[in-house]
């Protein structure tokens, strides 16, 4: 599974890895994904999402009920 965060949508990002010599190799830097339950008032059920650490300040923020909403709003399955 890849590591997205279902709130933000944030992917993993590409870019070199540069040794003292200069020499470049790709590399890939991951998104802080953790799987994170909440309980959802209007569902009555708990959800489990995986979300980055910016997802959960964004939960934090506008409150779960909006953020489920807009994931289902989206298409998401929940």
């Amino acid at each position: 599974m890849s590591r997205n965060c279902q709130v933000t949508g944030a992917t993993p990002s590409f870019g070199n890895s540069v040794s003292h010599s200069h020499r470049r190799t790709r590399r890939r830097w991951n998104v802080n994904v953790q799987n994170k339950r909440y309980w959802v008032p209007p569902l009555s059920r708990h959800v489990t999402l995986r979300v980055s650490a910016r997802g959960i300040h964004t939960i934090d923020q506008r409150g779960i009920d909006a953020v489920v909403a807009d994931l289902l709003a989206r298409g998401e399955r929940i």
